[in-house]
């Protein structure tokens, strides 16, 4: 594991290398009005892992809506606020003859095509080569049309921008960069609902919370909102696979930085460059910034799947980042148990 302490913290990176990104939001309550509407929504649980070391906690997402993943709190909610906004009196049909147009190695397909699905929209999902096809049968399955494209991520977000851009519908990335904020701010909103849940279930302040990071959304989300309730307390750590450290490369250069780098088994994570709108919240917000081995997120998952907490390494990276710092039982410690393990 490598650290990197945040330079930047309380501050953030100059203004004139993050393309007039917007600072991430923290009105949870904007979001969880809109949620209570949704039947399928109901709080995850924050669970005490004792004997881990560290006085560990964990935010359990693994039933999140039905699809497995905090991601569902993500693109979805995007689409049940364009849904809203039509004042529609059956939402069921609300976005009907709208199409929504994403690339996904993963749980955000899922959440564009159960929120299209929804209310009334299309989805279409593009694919790289390299997604097996168990998870192209998922999407299917949610109602998703699927584009193979690419021979990896980048690929296939590619195909998706071009669809968008000929007219095949709004491109829904979970990622955000110059001239594409807007969509990108308002899933990461999404997110708030899972931390206003954290803060309101845990009695006191953690000490240390490790928030895994891909291009940065959720642990941007979740930091501006323990920011904004409990202040300066918690040590934050942002926590990517060794090798797809974005978030932490653009914070050691002082400015969004691509990476390159193998497959990793944190495919979820595996990112090669960050979300605008999330370095610029992490930099303020992070303390600190880790790097997390292969091993080091594989080694985890035995002794989380034999206390009921099966996942992925994506999902256990912020305990594996946890484990390695070698923290005391006098340390309360959260981690984000982030997605179900793979069929």
């Amino acid at each position: 594991m490598e650290m990197l302490e945040n330079p930047w913290r309380g501050q953030g990176l100059p203004e004139d290398v993050l393309a007039g990104a917007p600072w991430p939001s923290t009105d949870a309550a904007a979001v969880q009005g809109l949620l209570a509407r949704c039947p399928a929504a109901a709080e995850t649980p924050l669970v005490a892992m004792p004997g881990s070391g560290p006085d560990l906690w964990v935010k359990d997402e693994r039933g999140r809506m039905g699809l497995g993943s905090f991601k569902a709190l993500g693109a979805a909610y995007v689409i049940a606020c364009d849904a809203a906004a039509t004042g529609a009196g059956d939402m069921g049909r609300a976005l009907e003859g709208r199409s929504y147009v994403t690339a996904s190695a993963g749980n955000h397909g899922l959440s564009v095509a159960a929120g299209a699905r929804v209310f009334g929209a299309r989805a279409v999902v593009y694919l790289a080569e390299t997604v097996p096809e168990s998870f192209a049968a998922r999407l299917r399955g949610k109602g998703a049309e699927v584009v193979r494209a690419g021979v990896d991520y980048a690929g296939s977000m590619a195909a998706a921008e071009a669809a968008a851009a000929a007219g095949d519908g709004t491109l829904l990335s979970d990622s955000s960069w110059p001239g594409y904020m807007a969509l990108p701010h308002r899933l990461m909103e999404g997110y708030l609902a899972m931390a206003a849940e954290i803060t309101a279930q845990s009695p006191a302040p953690f000490d240390v919370i490790a928030l895994q990071a891909g291009v940065g959304g959720l642990a941007a989300a979740v930091a501006a909102h323990v920011r904004a309730v409990w202040g300066d307390g918690p040590r934050i750590v942002v926590v990517e696979p060794e090798v797809a450290p974005a978030l932490i490369e653009s914070i050691r250069a002082g400015r969004p930085v691509e990476t390159e780098g193998p497959v990793s088994a944190m495919g979820r994570l595996d990112c090669k460059a960050p979300s605008f709108i999330a370095l610029k919240g992490l930099a303020r917000d992070a303390d600190a910034f880790v790097t997390v081995t292969e091993d080091e997120a594989a080694r985890v998952l035995p002794a989380l799947a034999e206390r009921g907490m099966a996942t992925t390494e994506s999902g256990a990276a912020g305990v594996a980042a946890l484990m390695a710092m070698g923290l005391g039982p006098e340390t309360r410690a959260l981690a984000i148990i982030s997605e179900e393990p793979e069929a």
